[in-house]
């Protein structure tokens, strides 16, 4: 095999992990603005619409993990390859189904394919990659891109051709994706490697364990801080920006998420060039003072704090992938991604019913901000707690 294989291979896996991760986060966005459509047509409530949902995301989560081993212990490749053509299919089956059980069944479908990408996904992006940190700030940005393209795809294909387009087009294009991968994995453009294009010294077991133990703690309180925030700012937007509430409803949620997302590519590009590990602690801790500010800011100046506030919380991630895969030995690489996925999106997603829980026992966005303060506090004071730094050059890169 030529040494130019591997280098097009990589960049192979990083323009597929790109579009796996946009594919990844685009289709329960679509189900929300397809659930004001679904009533009339199904003659079930809003409410009951909602619930049909719940399977499919409780697919998405638990299910990572064996996805992550199975990418370990067979193919990440393979495992790709299952992910664009089982996701298009499922899309495309939601948006034939008849009924509410075959609608739920088609979106659980969909939770249990969507559930491979982020354990195996950016495992096999990070295994591809020489500047890690750069491309999975990369990634990341694809990632927000998914959510803030849905309302445009949706609405566009809804008022085109009714609900069942939203799925059924977007279905074809992952569908489509994945045919090209195929192709592209036929032809040797895309390539199985199961050791890192520029490997690392590898952790103590100690280093292993302690990491472990830190970054769970971490990854938790972090995806609290995001999955409440997320519900919270277009509530907080039409409470507090006054006239400019129902824009900001509307679409400043979008525009805070875009230009935070951004924000992962020079966090990314950073954490190659510096410590991680104070990236991910300076991050977590400048987050305190701009959550307890969202707890009681209003007007345009609360639009830049929250653009602050999610971007830092967003400029964590890259380090904190980072700094999970050094202390994860290769062949569990996919198992842990999946494992942090359960913290991040699973557990974590307890934020949700949080947010509803204080606000309906008399509490504001003045507590429910308070209290994310503290998780992020709590994420600076752990990661703190981190193994010391490691000579990243005492591995040499591999040939390109």
């Amino acid at each position: 095999m030529s040494s130019a294989v591997p280098l097009r291979s990589a960049r192979a896996s990083l323009a597929f992990s790109c579009a796996g991760h946009a594919y990844a986060h685009i289709f329960e966005p679509i189900f929300f603005i397809v659930a004001l459509f679904l009533p009339a047509e199904t003659g079930l409530s809003y409410e009951e619409v909602l619930a049909l949902i719940v399977a499919g995301k409780l697919l998405y989560g638990l299910p990572a993990p064996l996805a992550g081993w199975l990418g370990d212990r067979w193919s990440t490749v393979g495992m790709m390859a299952v992910y664009f053509i089982g996701l298009g299919l499922a899309a495309i089956g939601v948006g034939l189904s008849q009924g509410p059980v075959m609608l739920a069944v088609g979106l659980g479908f969909m939770g249990l394919f969507g559930s491979i990408y982020h354990p195996v996904g950016i495992s096999w992006l990070v295994r591809n990659a020489v500047d890690k940190g750069k491309a999975i700030g990369l990634n990341g940005v694809f990632g927000g891109v998914g959510p803030a393209l849905a309302g445009v795809v949706a609405g566009g294909l809804i008022a085109l051709s009714g609900w069942r387009a939203a799925f059924i087009v977007p279905g074809l294009v992952v569908l489509g994706t994945g045919l090209l991968f195929l192709i592209m994995v036929a032809k040797g453009v895309v390539v199985e490697t199961k050791s890192d294009r520029k490997p690392e010294p590898a952790a103590g077991r100690g280093e292993t364990v302690r990491a472990g133990i830190v970054l769970s703690v971490t990854m938790l309180c972090a995806g609290l801080v995001y999955q409440a925030t997320q519900p919270s700012l277009p509530k907080l937007f039409e409470e507090r920006l006054g006239e400019f509430g129902l824009w900001a409803a509307a679409g400043g949620v979008t525009v805070v998420y875009l230009l935070a997302g951004l924000t992962q590519i020079l966090a990314g590009h950073l954490a190659d060039r510096m410590s991680p590990k104070r990236i991910y602690m300076v991050a977590a801790l400048i987050q305190v003072p701009l959550l307890l500010g969202l707890a009681h800011a209003s007007g345009l100046g609360l639009l830049l704090i929250a653009v602050m506030a999610v971007s830092f919380n967003m400029a964590g991630i890259p380090a904190e992938n980072l700094l999970l895969s050094r202390y994860t030995p290769s062949k569990w690489r996919g198992t842990a991604f999946g494992l942090k996925f359960v913290l991040s999106f699973g557990v974590s997603g307890l934020g949700v019913p949080m947010v509803s829980l204080i606000r309906g026992h008399g509490g504001g966005f003045e507590t429910v901000f308070s209290v994310l303060a503290v998780s992020a506090a709590l994420v600076a004071l752990a990661a703190w707690q981190l193994p010391g730094e490691r000579d990243q050059d005492a591995v040499p890169a591999a040939a390109e």
